[in-house]
């Protein structure tokens, strides 16, 4: 295992209105996040199924797919990125609405940059303490740095999809995973199921060779680094 530094925090930006997304983004940025943005639903429906992110931004009248349709699809798709919902619909039954559908928060237009900014913060802090550590074996998986921290005290530093492959057998640990049930949970836009097989190369690679098991027949599950 070799020293890591933990990266900072990734912020998506799902907002179509073609002045305050950009301002968004650098309002992220400048304050040492990074951060993406996605001028549309559809737009940000991928690039929060194929790229891991630690606090998530989204409007509700988003072109092609709605703000609340498009966390309901995230969400039932297993990714538990923390939202804020930044919209203009400010109505005691819009913001129930928001938060009954999957929102951690929610944030009215026009708003103040310091609270957007402190709102954020309280979303990754939580992220940071809730369930965000997972065992795997006798090290400890951060999933907001992206790092396994040995019994030893050595931290690995892992890629975004190598982290993304990680959590799903470590928050499942004694399921066994089929490549076609692994390519639909992580690697969704993926052509081919050989993809998982690098990726558990990589990991075996930096984690030992122990740290996924081979299921004959079916394919892994998480094993003891």
């Amino acid at each position: 295992m070799t020293d890591a530094v933990p990266g900072p925090a990734r912020v998506l930006v799902v907002e179509d209105d073609r002045e305050l997304g950009p301002l968004l983004t650098r309002l992220f940025r400048g304050a040492g996040y990074e951060a993406d943005l996605a001028p549309d639903g559809q737009a940000g429906l991928h690039l929060a199924l194929t790229r891991r992110y630690d606090a998530m931004i989204l409007d509700r009248g988003l072109p092609a797919i709605e703000g609340l349709d498009l966390l309901g699809r995230l969400r039932r798709s297993g990714v538990t990125v923390p939202a804020l919902v930044l919209t203009a619909l400010g109505t005691v039954a819009d913001r129930v609405a928001g938060l009954d559908g999957g929102a951690e928060d929610y944030l009215v237009k026009p708003f103040e940059v310091d609270e957007l900014l402190a709102r954020v913060r309280v979303l990754l802090r939580r992220r940071g303490t809730a369930g965000e550590r997972l065992a795997v074996g006798d090290a400890e998986f951060d999933l907001i740095s992206r790092t396994v921290t040995g019994p030893d005290g050595s931290v690995v530093a892992l890629s975004g999809r190598e982290s993304d492959l990680l959590r799903l057998l470590a928050r499942n640990p004694s399921r066994a995973y089929t490549r076609e049930q692994i390519v639909a949970q992580v690697f969704p836009d993926a052509t081919t199921v050989t993809l998982v097989d690098t990726y558990v190369h990589y990991l075996r690679r930096k984690l030992g060779a122990a740290a996924i098991s081979t299921v004959r027949g079916v394919g892994y599950r998480l094993g003891r680094p």
